[in-house]
């Protein structure tokens, strides 16, 4: 059995995520040891090949670069325990180097489950072996074919053709839908819409995805960010979060 004690880094773009992980694994100091923690995957990347981290605690979805676009970049990959709000890459992430997939709120009992199986486990992948894996998680996403999106309305149910779309604007835990028939509210989350929106669609900002096709122009912002106006009815400006930056400039070439 495996007791050994492991060599900790926590990757999330939420700071209360991030802090109650972190929480969560100093109860179980026989196993973990958090030597540190990252907001990003550029600074992920740069903290893993300093710290060499035996396992890390790993958010999908983050802006401008996802885990698995993190893992790409590795030379070495460590243990890996996906950490997420969404169940979708579950089958995906046992594939991969992963020992564990944990969904947000992440619990105390779960992480027991998690120490569990590491006492059994037995690294033996390796890295050209994981990307593969990647790679074929990645043409999977890429695979997608949504055309139009379905909310509820008193006891209709409504089809709004994506083409339509101009943006879309979190709210809580809600998503509204911007177009100029009008506007609608989704019950899904802004984050879970992005894993499954085609790939005119962009997110910008923490709170906004935008359709490519409905921008008429970008301006550079202060702070390094952009400004985009829209062709809608509405004429709508909306300026890009600092953390989008780098995948705002990859996706226009900048």
């Amino acid at each position: 059995m495996n007791t050994r004690i492991y060599t900790t880094l926590i990757i999330d773009d939420e700071a209360p995520a991030t802090t109650g992980l972190k929480n969560l694994l100093n109860q179980f100091p026989g196993t973990f040891q958090v030597i540190g923690v990252a907001k990003n995957g550029i600074e992920a990347q740069k903290k893993i090949e300093k710290l060499n981290p035996e396992i890390i605690f790993l958010d999908i979805e983050m802006p401008g670069c996802s885990g698995f676009e993190l893992l790409e970049k590795l030379s070495s990959i460590p243990i890996v325990v996906f950490c997420t709000a969404y169940d979708q890459y579950a089958l995906e992430a046992f594939e991969t180097n992963s020992i564990d997939y944990l969904v947000k709120p992440v619990k105390l009992e779960r992480i027991e489950k998690t120490v569990q199986k590491l006492k059994s486990f037995h690294k033996n992948k390796n890295s050209d072996e994981i990307l593969t894996v990647l790679k074929q998680i990645t043409s999977k996403k890429e695979e997608k074919k949504m055309t139009s999106i379905t909310v509820k309305k008193d006891s209709k149910l409504i089809f709004i053709k994506l083409n339509d779309v101009s943006f879309f604007e979190a709210d809580n835990n809600y998503t509204f839908i911007n177009t100029d028939l009008g506007n609608y509210l989704s019950t899904e989350s802004i984050s879970n819409l992005e894993l499954k929106l085609p790939n005119n669609f962009i997110r910008i900002h923490r709170s906004i995805i935008i359709n490519k096709d409905h921008i008429l122009d970008i301006q550079k912002y202060f702070n390094s960010r952009y400004i985009f106006n829209l062709n809608n009815k509405k004429k709508s400006s909306i300026t890009s979060g600092r953390s989008f930056n780098e995948k705002i400039k990859t996706w226009i070439n900048y």
